[in-house]
């Protein structure tokens, strides 16, 4: 089985920035597609940003691309999503996810295709 714990959630000027953990226990994150879902409220779930455990390749949603970085530490066996230039309409409940078992073919932009989520955290941009 696999945990997921979220933190760095925040409230946060327009502008500023944030980084989000999510701490993994029970797999190894190197080993396993991991993932950034958000959602607002009113609204669905919406992808993020992905990191693929075969090449590292990250994946970005066209709204927080070139504003946001995935990464991963694998002796701290932590995925983490650094935030820029953060805007109001990033005010979101941001979630971490796993894929596991982890498959080679991974359509990272599908929630369905994540098997392990996080329990959230708050992110609040003001203007």
């Amino acid at each position: 089985q696999v945990q997921l714990v979220e933190s760095g959630g925040g409230l946060v000027q327009a502008g500023g920035s944030l980084r989000l953990s999510c701490a993994a226990s029970g797999r190894t994150i190197s080993s396993t597609n991991m993932g950034w879902f958000r959602q607002a409220p009113g609204k669905e779930r919406e992808f993020v940003t992905a990191i693929k455990w075969s090449d590292s390749s990250t994946y970005y949603a066209d709204s927080v691309k070139g504003r946001s970085t995935i990464s991963r530490d694998n002796a701290k066996n932590t995925v983490y999503l650094q935030m820029n230039s953060l805007k109001p309409e990033d005010t979101a409940v941001y979630y971490c996810a796993a894929q596991y078992p982890t498959y080679y073919n991974f359509n990272y932009r599908s929630s369905d295709e994540y098997t392990h989520w996080g329990q959230g955290t708050q992110v609040t941009v003001s203007s």
